[in-house]
């Protein structure tokens, strides 16, 4: 699919109901509603194109990456909830071209993102002191007076990968390594966090938001209420129920 970035920061943007129509009939398998649905909403996507810039990447590319996300948004969509849209669609936006990055193979992170993930190491032993503890992300993005998503993507973009060979551990000259650790049967937990990610991707796009939002970024069901646009109760029943599908998994 063609989609051509200039000029879509002028498209205006549809009411929530009258996206959620269009949803409805796209869903039945109504291409022009579909195609309606993506022409009123470039500059969404384009206002979570502007986040990866300065990477490397073409900025068409990514649109029609952030597009395809889009489309997907609306084919997954579940008009049976009080959600607005956007606040779904721009996950899954986000997920789209996070996903190409990484497939892509090569990490490309700018001058600013390394300066911030600076920052975000240098406060978080500053707070740790301060506290005592560990600080959340959002103890180090009111530090910092950044956003908790800014501290989430500046710490992803700073963090070098570890090599299965790393030594972790040395007792007497014999080395410990991170291979060793995971290939030990009586060591369980990197197998544990292997199985959560796996259970965590099989969750869809809102359901992996409302558990990032909960146990990520430590905000509360209110909080989680009003940032996706529906009620408290709602929010714990949802919670409920991914919590238990995910003990079912894992106990699987």
């Amino acid at each position: 699919m063609d989609v051509e970035v200039k000029g879509s920061k002028s498209e205006p943007f549809l009411k929530d109901e009258e996206i959620k129509a269009l949803i409805k009939q796209s869903q039945d398998g109504d291409q022009d509603a579909r195609n309606l649905i993506v022409e009123k909403n470039m500059r969404l996507v384009w206002s979570v194109v502007q986040r990866f810039l300065n990477r490397g990447y073409e900025a068409d590319d990514l649109f029609q990456i952030g597009s395809i996300g889009l489309l997907k948004s609306v084919d997954k969509f579940d008009l049976t909830y009080d959600v607005r849209f956007s606040t779904y669609a721009v996950p899954m936006i986000i997920g789209e071209i996070q996903r190409f990055i990484r497939d892509d193979g090569t990490v490309k992170v700018s001058r600013s993102l390394k300066e911030t993930g600076n920052k975000v190491r240098k406060a978080k032993d500053e707070l740790s002191k301060s506290l005592g503890r560990t600080p959340t992300i959002t103890e180090v993005a009111a530090h910092l007076e950044i956003s908790p998503e800014d501290v989430v993507m500046a710490q992803d973009a700073v963090r070098a990968p570890a090599s299965i060979h790393e030594t972790v551990y040395e007792n007497d000259g014999d080395p410990i390594t991170l291979l060793d650790q995971i290939s030990d049967p009586g060591e369980t937990k990197w197998f544990d966090k292997i199985a959560l990610k796996d259970v965590m991707d099989s969750l869809d796009e809102r359901e992996r938001l409302i558990m990032m939002l909960r146990y990520y970024k430590d905000q509360t069901q209110s909080e989680v209420a009003a940032r996706l646009g529906i009620s408290q109760v709602q929010v714990s029943r949802l919670e409920k129920k991914i919590l238990q599908f995910m003990k079912n998994q894992m106990e699987s």
